[in-house]
């Protein structure tokens, strides 16, 4: 006799099959696809959300779901597998201390440009979006940012810029009243960041792991937080070799508070914790 979904969950029983081998068919094809190295210590994680995407499409074997992306890569189910893979957790300002540098860094500029590489649902590039306004004293400052990420759900989200308002419950009422509308009716509880706040931001799906990116501009400064924490020494190295072209001679580059790259790259050197510059930029 079958037992039913819901006995299984009760009784701690796997709604799939998932073999020792599924789990490491699954660690090769994420790292391929997007540099990512999940540790040996994930399986269920890796159970839980792939498992949403076999009920998803109605397939009933992970044998036979990773046989389908191994056999067709240019599947559309690579873009929701990477998504389920992709960890997303952010808030807004988070290690605030690199926003009073980076306001400093840019508070005599012109033409200033950011590069958001890992924005998740958003809330990084509008922290950055936010500390530009401040630094100029407007709401339209003389600055550009550009905001990639690999996975395309938490961009969309990012883009409608629409948040429970529990997520914004940290910033000062001056930030609240001045970057934020509030939702009524049907829409209370939320809040929506304020026009001008999103004209500033471009949002484009980049996958870090590509060998070169689709982008000209020479940037001010680039944001890679808490992002190369899931990539091995030597992908991390090979993305550093990319953004240095990308940055103009004094630009800044952030970095995550668990992250440091002085052992994977020889073209950054530290500037302030977790702030890193050129090397080849000159002393100040």
């Amino acid at each position: 006799m079958k037992t039913s979904l819901v006995q299984q969950r009760a009784e701690g029983l796997k709604e799939f099959e998932f073999t020792a081998r599924d789990f490491e068919r699954v660690r090769a094809l994420i790292y391929r696809q997007a540099g990512i190295a999940l540790a040996p210590g994930k399986q269920e994680m890796v159970y839980s959300r792939l498992a949403r995407r076999l009920r998803s499409i109605g397939m009933h074997s992970f044998e036979r779901y990773l046989d389908m992306l191994e056999h067709d890569r240019a599947s559309a189910e690579w873009e929701s597998f990477t998504n389920a893979l992709t960890t997303n957790l952010t808030s807004f300002f988070r290690e605030e201390h690199h926003f009073p540098i980076l306001a400093e860094h840019v508070r005599n500029r012109r033409d200033v440009k950011v590069w958001c590489s890992a924005a998740s649902t958003g809330e990084e590039p509008y922290s950055i979006a936010m500390t530009l306004c401040e630094a100029f004293g407007t709401l339209t400052p003389p600055a550009e940012i550009l905001a990639t990420d690999i996975d395309t759900n938490v961009l969309a989200t990012a883009e409608a810029g629409i948040y429970p308002i529990e997520r914004v419950e940290r910033l000062s009422p001056e930030r609240l009243r001045r970057f934020f509308q509030r939702g009524t009716g049907a829409q209370a509880g939320l809040v929506r960041v304020r026009p001008e706040l999103r004209k500033l931001i471009t949002f484009r799906q980049i996958n870090l792991l590509d060998d070169s990116y689709p982008i000209k501009s020479a940037f001010d400064v680039v944001f890679c937080r808490n992002v190369m924490i899931y990539f091995d020494k030597p992908t991390q190295g090979r993305i550093l070799s990319r953004f240095a072209p990308l940055m103009k001679p004094d630009g800044l580059l952030f970095a995550g508070h668990s992250e440091n790259f002085l052992y994977v790259s020889d073209a950054f050197k530290l500037r302030a914790k977790t702030v890193y510059q050129l090397a080849s930029a000159r002393p100040l």
